[in-house]
C-alpha cells in the first residue's frame, strides 16, 4: 500500500471518531481499502510466495520494516472492554505490541469492574503484550503513523477473514497466496458487495463455524493421544475417533473450496432451502380473481369483462378483487386463485414467492406487462407450488445476485413470457419440474437455464441468447443424484458468450463406447438419426402430449442443419449416463450384489433433443466442464 510517504506533509488517511460515552481520540479509518489494496497488499509485501507454514515469519519481516516500534498510542479493543494504551515496543515475531496504559485512563466496559488497578493487573499477566490484530492506531495527522495503521489493518484483516487454524498444516508444496489468500480475498469482497446470494453465504458461514469447531475436537483428541504413552484401549479408541474427526474437517474443507473459487461456487451451487409455506384453499372454498393496474380506466374494465371476468354460461359468479401492485396481488393469493395483469410498467421491490397453485397472466403482449425489480436483493420469483403457470409477462431485472426465476419444488410453467436477466436465468432445483415453452430469456451472466440433477425440465420453442453460457446441466454423476428428464424441441439458442449447452461433469478415464446395452435398460435417447416413422409413431406416446405438438412442426422442416448440435448434445448425456449406470453396478457389486434386477440398477433417463438451432455462440453448440 502507498497511503503515506514522508515526503509529502500530513497523512494521506481517514479518521473515524470511536462510538461510546468515553471521548476516545480518533482512530485512523483503514477498513474501507478496497480489494486491489489489500490484494496488492499481501501479494506484493507481506506474503510473496511463502507456504503455509511460514506465514508468521514472513508477516513479521514486513513488520519490521514498515512498524513503528514505539511512540504511537491505540485503542485496545476486546469484546468486553476499550482502553487507551500507549505502544512503547514491538516484539514482531510475535506479532504483539508492548504496551502501557496511557494517561490520563481512558476506558470503557460494559460494566464498572474496569478500573485502573484491575486493568494494571490484567497487562501483567499478559506480560503487557497484546496482539497487534487487537489495536487500533489513534489517528495522527502528521502522516507519521501512516504505516503504521496500515499494517496493523493488514494483519488484523488477515487473521479475522483469510487465516484458518487448520492452513498451517496444509501441505507446503503449493504457493499459500494463490491456494488460499486469493479465492478467501475475492469471496469476501464479493460477499461486501452483494454478488453472492444470501443462502450460499450462510451457507459458507455455517462449514465455517463447524470445521472450526471439529478442529477443535480434532486437537483435543490428538494432544490426549500424544500425551499418554500407554498402548491402552482408550487410546485406540481415541485414534478412531481422531480419523473420523478429521475425515469429517477434510470433507468440510473441501466444500469451503468450493465455495471459495469464484467458478465453482456457482458451477455446484448449493442446496438452498426454501422455507414457504402454502395457504391452500380457503375456508370459504372460493377462489378470487385478482386484478392488477395502476389505474383502471372503464374501456380496459369492459375489455376485461368480456375476454377474462365473464363467467361461462352456467358457471357461478366470479369474486374479484383490485390491486395496484402485482407483488401485493400474489401474496393475497390462496390455493386456485389467478391473478390478471394490466398492461402497464410495474416496479416492486420485493420477492415473488409462490407457494400455492396459482396462475399469474398479462393482458396483453409481455412487452405490454412489464414488471421489473428495483433494489439488490437474493430473488425475484420464488415457486414451490405444486402447479404454478406464469403467462404473457415480461421481468426485467436489476443489481440481483441471484437467477430471476427459481423452482424449488412442485412444478412451473412459463408461456409467452420475456425473461431480462442480469446474473442467471432460471434455476430447476432437484426434484422441482420447469415447462417454458415460446418464451424469450436473455442478458444473464451466467447460464440462461440451470437444470440440477434429478429434476425435469422441458424447453419448447423458446429463445435463449446473450447470456453466458445458454443451458448448463449440473453434475448428476453422484450416487446420491437422480439423472434429470430433459425435453429440448425447437427451441434457438443463440449469440450466447460461451457454449449453447453445458454439461458439468467428473473427467472420465476412457470414453464410453458401447452404450448399447444400457439403452435397453431404461435409458431412451430420442435424437434426430432415428428415422420419422419411428419417431413419430414408436416413440410419440412416450413424449408429452404438448412435445408431440412440436414434433409434427418438425419434421416439416429440413434437419439436415440441426442435426449436428442436437446429436452431439444427446450422445453426450447418453454417455454420462452410461457411466453413472456403470457406477451404479459397481457400487451394488461392493456390497456383494452380484444379481440384481436391470431396472433397478439403471435409473431412467427420459431426453429429447430435437429441431432445436444453435448459431453464433462463442465456443460453440455444446461443451463439458470437467473437474
Amino acid at each position: 500500500s502507498d497511503y503515506g510517504s514522508h515526503d509529502k506533509p500530513g497523512t494521506a488517511l481517514g479518521r473515524t471518531e470511536p462510538d461510546g460515552n468515553v471521548l476516545f481520540p480518533d482512530i485512523f479509518h483503514t477498513d474501507h481499502l478496497l480489494f486491489y489494496e489489500r490484494f496488492k497488499a499481501y501479494q506484493d509485501y507481506i506474503l510473496a510466495d511463502c507456504k503455509a507454514s511460514e506465514v508468521k515469519e514472513f508477516t513479521a519481516e514486513y513488520l519490521e520494516k514498515v512498524l513503528e516500534p514505539s511512540g504511537w498510542q491505540a485503542v485496545w479493543r476486546t469484546n468486553v472492554f476499550e482502553v487507551l494504551v500507549e505502544v512503547v515496543d514491538v516484539e514482531y515475531s510475535a506479532l504483539k505490541a508492548v504496551v502501557q496504559l496511557s494517561e490520563p485512563f481512558l476506558c470503557e466496559s460494559r460494566d464498572s469492574t474496569f478500573t485502573l488497578e484491575c486493568m494494571q493487573e490484567l497487562l501483567e499477566l499478559k506480560e503487557r503484550q497484546i496482539p497487534l490484530q487487537e489495536l487500533w492506531v489513534v489517528y495522527d495527522e502528521s502522516g507519521e503513523f501512516d504505516q503504521t495503521a496500515l499494517a496493523v489493518e493488514h494483519v488484523r484483516f488477515f487473521y479475522q477473514y483469510i487465516w484458518r487454524t487448520w492452513d498451517e498444516e496444509e501441505e507446503d508444496d503449493f504457493d499459500y497466496f494463490v491456494r488460499c489468500v486469493e479465492p478467501r480475498l475475492r469471496l469476501h469482497y464479493d460477499i461486501l458487495e452483494h454478488r453472492v446470494p444470501s443462502g450460499l453465504v450462510a451457507d459458507y458461514q455455517n462449514l465455517l463455524s463447524q470445521c472450526e469447531e471439529l478442529y477443535r475436537e480434532f486437537l483435543n483428541v490428538r494432544n490426549s493421544i500424544s500425551s499418554s504413552d500407554s498402548d491402552s484401549e482408550a487410546e485406540n479408541i481415541s485414534m478412531v475417533e481422531g480419523l473420523k474427526l478429521y475425515e469429517k474437517i477434510e470433507h468440510l474443507k473441501q466444500k469451503l473450496k468450493l465455495i471459495e473459487n469464484p467458478l465453482l461456487r456457482y458451477v455446484f451451487g448449493y442446496q438452498k432451502y426454501s422455507g414457504l409455506q402454502a395457504k391452500g384453499l380457503r375456508s370459504t372454498g372460493t377462489k378470487i380473481t385478482h386484478v392488477v393496474s395502476s389505474t383502471m380506466m372503464a374501456s380496459l374494465l369492459q375489455s376485461l369483462i368480456r375476454d377474462k371476468l365473464c363467467p361461462e354460461s352456467g358457471g357461478e359468479e366470479l369474486e374479484i378483487q383490485f390491486h395496484n401492485d402485482p407483488l401485493a396481488a400474489v401474496n393475497a393469493c390462496y390455493e386456485g386463485d389467478t391473478v390478471i395483469i394490466c398492461p402497464g410498467h410495474y416496479v416492486v421491490d420485493g420477492v415473488f414467492c409462490i407457494a400455492d397453485s396459482i396462475e399469474v397472466e398479462g393482458y396483453g403482449l409481455p412487452d405490454d406487462v412489464v414488471i421489473e425489480k428495483r433494489g439488490k436483493g437474493d430473488n425475484f420469483v420464488d415457486c414451490t407450488g405444486a402447479n404454478i403457470k406464469i403467462s404473457s409477462l415480461k421481468l426485467v431485472q436489476h443489481d440481483a445476485v441471484e437467477g430471476i426465476l427459481n423452482v424449488h419444488r412442485g412444478k412451473t410453467t412459463l408461456e409467452s413470457c420475456v425473461l431480462q436477466c442480469e446474473t442467471t436465468g432460471i434455476t430447476v432445483r432437484t426434484s422441482a419440474e420447469l415447462a417454458m415453452k415460446h418464451s424469450d430469456l436473455y442478458g444473464a451472466k451466467g447460464a440462461g437455464v440451470e437444470i440440477y440433477p434429478g429434476s425435469t425440465c422441458t424447453l419448447l420453442g423458446n429463445s435463449i441468447h446473450h447470456c453466458k453460457e445458454g443451458i448448463l446441466i449440473k453434475n448428476f454423476l453422484d450416487e446420491h443424484y437422480d439423472i434429470p428428464k430433459i425435453t429440448m424441441v425447437n427451441n434457438t439458442i443463440h449469440n450466447n458468450e460461451g457454449y449453447g449447452v453445458v454439461l458439468v461433469r467428473p473427467a472420465m478415464p476412457t470414453d464410453l463406447k458401447d452404450v448399447s446395452a444400457d439403452r435397453k435398460k431404461g435409458i431412451f435417447i430420442f435424437l434426430e438419426e432415428i428415422p420419422k416413422t419411428s419417431r413419430s409413431k414408436g416413440f410419440r406416446q412416450e413424449l408429452p402430449e404438448c412435445v408431440t405438438d412440436e414434433l409434427e412442426l418438425y419434421e416439416e422442416g429440413d434437419i439436415s442443419e440441426q442435426t449436428e448440435g442436437n446429436c452431439q448434445i444427446a450422445d453426450e448425456l447418453r454417455a454420462t449416463s452410461a457411466k453413472k449406470s456403470q457406477m451404479h453396478k459397481r457400487r451394488l457389486s461392493e456390497l456383494g450384489i452380484t444379481e440384481a434386477d436391470d431396472n433397478l440398477m439403471s435409473q431412467e433417463v427420459f431426453v429429447s433433443v430435437v429441431g432445436n438451432q444453435f448459431k453464433w455462440n462463442g465456443k460453440g453448440s455444446f461443451g463439458s466442464f470437467l473437474f
